[in-house]
């Protein structure tokens, strides 16, 4: 039968069951204890020992079950430390009840040999064995707390022993990780010696050769001083020789001064003679009405044709600058300086009369926008001239050696300055000086782009009775290029100060607008009338300022107009006008550049007995009109007499190229 551990059935049934059934005692599956069947009944002696048997071996076999118990679930532990610490747990115990369940064996069978003899024990035998029952459940108790307590403490050494493996094993993953780490270190070691062995070998080669370089800058700074030394003493001797050559120029400098006064002097003096000739002679005719000059040539520096072929390798190609219809122009070294040389045909009846032309017109004339005559060379009709670097006016308007574009105000002053000259050509004295032949390819642009006339060789000079005879004033054929040319100079062939302001007003359009000349004048005209002249203005210029683009364009209009008296004269108020236009908008104008009576930029400065200076128109009227006092001190002056301050001119005139 099953039964539990310390059940009041197994007890009841050991003792009540017949002697002759056999009993088997089954705990959880298995066979505890079994009694064997009897075929004699028994006595109540013998009866009461196999009861007092059979409980004993129950209590026994249940309390040693129960142990059993507790450490078979103590060995359910995975752990193999757990495992051996609860099989000797066990075999404590198991002695303990073995020796428990033999004493009281033994005294069963005590008893069993005195039950029959003894039957009214039998009540206090069962009180007996209950007691020892109670007192085996006791002991089977602590015993179970014992172990528990025993089964914590190895459970917590269990622990222990985990965490002090899992402490050994972090120990050795960090001994591992320090050995990795001393193989790295001693091979960086390793490696850090040979680098440092290699840096020591460098450096050392450095040092070797730094001694080296050390000695051979020794030497160098002691050639150095020696070439010093010697420098010190070429420019000793070079300082010496350019004072000596000061000297000569400043010699050369005034010879050529006093050798031009006395020309000036000796011109004048010829033009007052042939002045006083035409009055004595009233009314006789010239041969084309042009006041010619004397037959000498104006004395110039004279070269000869072998200081010509010198100054240009024989007059080579790769010294020709141009070749036109009048001859040939050559750069060349004369001088000293670089020089232009234009060598006129000699086999046509036009080229000695442009270079005649020319030498007496230029040899008379001073003018910084004019074009100057260094000397002549008679034997090969040839004219030297000043060189200026930049080309002629035609080769910036079209761009032909690939020039930058010239600025607004650059063009404002190249118009003020050719304004300049053609004033001074048509108020020079005794005669009126008509170019004739004034285009972009006549003005000359020197290294700041300053504007000089050149090209006199169809020039006119007419006195001013012979303008007002137009039989001294016809022509038989047109002269210069035909677009510049006057209109009405074709219909009528009548040449005055007219046509070469007809001229000078295509030049301005074409400045402002960088266009052919030929029908400019009509689309300008156009444009200004419906509003859109921005449109027509060269945009490469920069930004036009508005009230000098609309002032230019009424100009270069007016002066293009197809009927001469309709065109204004270039008077010297209008041409500071011009010269107030590109310079207001720069820098301010020295005080010492202005008119006391004006307060306008001088063009003709004249310096009067009070000391100051003064423009020339200005204090010419002020003397005419009867004052004999300083406009300035109101003093009265000493004479009326006024002096040319060409310094002042220079000066005023180097300004204006360079704002």
């Amino acid at each position: 039968m099953k039964v539990k551990r310390n059940s009041g059935k197994a007890n009841y049934t050991a003792k009540n069951a017949p002697p002759f059934c056999e009993v088997w005692f089954i705990y959880k599956g298995k066979v505890i204890w079994t009694r064997e069947a009897s075929e004699t009944p028994c006595s109540s002696s013998s009866c009461a020992q196999p009861e007092i048997a059979t409980a004993e071996s129950l209590r026994c076999r249940s309390f040693q079950y129960g142990k059993n118990e507790l450490f078979d679930s103590e060995c359910l532990q995975p752990n193999s430390a757990r495992s051996a610490t609860g099989l000797g747990i066990r075999s404590c115990v198991h002695e303990e009840i073995t020796e428990t369940e033999a004493t009281f064996s033994s005294k069963a069978s005590s008893c069993g040999s005195h039950c029959s003899s003894q039957n009214s024990s039998r009540a206090h035998l069962d009180t007996y064995l209950e007691a020892m029952e109670e007192k085996i459940n006791k002991q089977l108790i602590e015993t179970k707390i014992e172990a528990e307590a025993v089964s914590d403490e190895a459970f917590a050494n269990l622990l222990k022993c985990e965490r002090l493996e899992v402490e050994a094993m972090e120990a050795i993953r960090k001994v591992n990780l320090f050995e990795s780490a001393h193989v790295r270190e001693v091979k960086l070691r390793k490696e850090a010696e040979d680098a440092l062995r290699a840096a020591v070998q460098e450096q050392q080669k450095l040092l070797n050769e730094s001694e080296e370089i050390a000695s051979e800058l020794q030497m160098t700074m002691r050639n150095i001083a020696l070439l010093d030394s010697h420098a010190q003493e070429a420019n000793r001797r070079r300082d010496e020789a350019a004072d000596e050559l000061s000297l000569i120029q400043e010699s050369i400098s005034t010879l050529w001064q006093e050798r031009q006064q006395i020309r000036r002097q000796k011109m004048e003096a010829l033009r007052w003679l042939e002045r006083w000739r035409s009055r004595g002679q009233v009314g006789a005719p010239r041969c084309n009405g042009v006041i010619g000059f004397p037959e000498e040539l104006p004395e110039l520096a004279e070269f000869s044709s072998s200081d010509l072929q010198n100054a240009t390798c024989n007059f080579s190609n790769s010294f020709k600058i141009v070749q036109g219809g009048f001859g040939c122009i050559y750069k060349g070294e004369m001088l000293g300086r670089t020089v232009t040389i234009k060598k006129f045909h000699q086999h046509t009846m036009q080229g000695p009369m442009e270079f005649r032309q020319e030498v007496q017109v230029l040899g008379s004339l001073q003018h910084p926008h004019l074009i100057t005559l260094l000397g002549v060379c008679p034997e090969a009709w040839s004219i030297v001239y000043e060189y200026l670097p930049n080309g002629t006016l035609q080769d910036y308007l079209f761009r032909k050696s690939n020039n930058s574009p010239l600025t607004w105000n650059t063009r404002a002053r190249m118009i003020a300055e050719i304004a300049s000259a053609l004033c001074f050509l048509h108020s020079f004295k005794p005669e009126t000086i008509i170019h004739g032949d004034l285009k972009p390819e006549t003005v000359l642009l020197d290294s700041s782009l300053g504007c000089k006339i050149c090209g006199f060789g169809f020039c006119s000079l007419v006195s001013e009775e012979s303008l007002l005879r137009p039989s001294f004033r016809l022509s038989t054929e047109p002269k210069g290029a035909f677009t510049y040319t006057d209109p009405e100079f074709h219909r009528t062939g009548i040449l005055t100060t007219k046509s070469d302001i007809y001229s000078f007003g295509l030049i301005i359009l074409q400045l402002l607008t960088d266009k052919t000349p030929v029908g400019l004048a009509a689309l300008v005209r156009n444009a200004a009338s419906c509003g859109k002249l921005s449109s027509i203005l060269d945009s490469s210029a920069g930004e036009w300022p508005s009230p000098v683009a609309s002032r230019l364009v009424e100009l270069g209009l007016q002066f293009c107009q197809q009927n001469r008296r309709d065109r204004p004269d270039l008077t010297p108020t209008l041409v500071r006008e011009l010269e107030q236009m590109h310079a207001s908008e720069e820098r301010p104008v020295p005080s010492f550049f202005l008119c006391p009576i004006l307060q306008e930029i001088m063009h003709d400065p004249q310096v009067a007995a009070d000391g100051f200076t003064y423009e020339g128109d200005a204090i010419r009227e002020w003397l005419e009109n009867g004052h004999d006092t300083s406009p300035m001190t109101n003093l009265k002056l000493n004479h009326l007499f006024l002096t040319p301050n060409h310094a002042l001119r220079l000066a005023i005139h180097d300004w204006l190229c360079k704002s």
